[in-house]
């Protein structure tokens, strides 16, 4: 289905949970196998909703088998629950949806993407009301493509099951520090061994924006996002303040073609100084000394003219700068004679007269309201 022709049967397949699940942990894990081949060391790995599971997985905490069952079940038990749920992208703060919840059971918080991000997921009427006092605020909304209400209490009628399956995977310590999606912080060694803890992660909202802040806080600051497209490179640009020392990077983004842009993002990650295995990025290239060239010791400052002219007959005073060679004190502001030549030899200065009887110098005087300026 992943190689499947656009616009055919089975590509539309992957609008399927059950299928976007398992293709979104093949790809990821794909990826995350090539950039490793390629030496890129993570300090830490952070996912969203599913992609917490294969950082799970990648972090050593289960084999790709148990992984790979964890993902078919997940997505299995999920595509398996009655239709008719809705989720909502609402430009708005946690703490001003959490406030329209009060009361309605059937509606919840999905995610947590940014300070004025957060996905409602739930029954539709529910969620239509949420909604439209959103609207009435003044607040943005789009609807999402999806076949369930992820992240919702809808999701409760699996829970049971798949906690039989949880709990019946080998578990690891991992070997990576794992962000958490629950909490938002970076995640205890007892927490992803514990089954319980992935049963709360099917129901609970992904608190994205918590888990890149910790990620931050815990020294991170270049950011690959290996996945299908730039989505939560988008967004974690929005959870954190304008810094040029963190950077955001896709793998896979459209307009290039996969290769082109895996490039791109490895080239990104080298300028940052993450440190790449060359040869294997490059297999059959070699080093080569640039050419050298006869560095030209030409200076190009302007040579400064010897000595200065006097101007403390036109009013000015000593500048005591390497530049500047005379400086004008503000309280001589309201009146610059220009009567005396700047130039020796030079004529000087005619104006209008500023005042009767006097004969030339331009008399400049503070503006006033409702009069023109002389």
């Amino acid at each position: 289905m992943v190689w499947a022709a656009s616009g055919g049967g089975e590509q539309e397949l992957l609008h399927q949970t059950q299928y976007a699940q398992a293709a979104l942990f093949a790809l990821e894990v794909a990826l995350f196998r090539l950039v490793e081949s390629y030496g890129v060391v993570p300090d830490v790995l952070l996912g969203h909703s599913i992609g917490e599971v294969t950082a799970a997985h990648l972090a050593g905490v289960w084999s790709l088998a148990d992984a790979a069952q964890l993902v078919a079940a997940r997505g299995r038990l999920m595509q398996a629950l009655p239709g008719g749920g809705v989720m909502v992208s609402v430009a708005a703060s946690e703490d001003e949806v959490r406030a329209l919840l009060e009361g309605r059971e059937q509606v919840g918080i999905a995610a947590v993407n940014g300070p004025a991000s957060v996905v409602l997921s739930g029954a539709a009427e529910p969620v239509e009301q949420v909604v439209a006092a959103l609207e009435s605020r003044g607040r943005k909304v789009k609807g999402l493509r999806v076949s369930h209400a992820f992240h919702s209490p809808l999701m409760e009628p699996m829970l049971a099951e798949f906690r039989t399956v949880v709990s019946q995977l080998t578990y690891s310590d991992a070997r990576l520090p794992v962000v958490s999606n629950v909490t938002g912080r970076l995640a205890e060694p007892a927490e992803l061994r514990d089954p319980e803890y992935w049963v709360r992660h099917v129901r609970e909202a992904v608190r994205f924006h918590d888990g890149i802040q910790a990620a931050h806080a815990d020294g991170v600051a270049t950011f690959l996002e290996l996945g299908p497209g730039g989505v939560l490179s988008a967004m974690g640009r929005d959870c954190l303040p304008d810094d040029d020392t963190v950077t955001f990077q896709p793998s896979l983004r459209s307009p290039f073609a996969d290769p082109e842009a895996l490039l791109k993002a490895l080239t990104g990650l080298w300028t940052r100084g993450v440190r790449l295995d060359r040869a294997a990025l490059l297999p059959g290239g070699r080093r080569v000394d640039l050419p050298t060239y006869a560095f030209q010791r030409q200076r190009y400052w302007l040579e400064g003219a010897a000595g200065g002219a006097d101007v403390t007959s036109a009013g000015l005073g000593a500048g005591n700068h390497p530049l500047l060679g005379a400086v004008l004190p503000l309280r001589r502001l309201r009146r610059i004679p220009a009567d005396r030549p700047a130039v020796p030899g030079h004529p000087p200065l005619a104006c209008r007269p500023c005042r009767p009887g006097h004969r030339g110098g331009a008399g400049l005087r503070p503006r006033r309201a409702g009069r023109p300026s002389r």
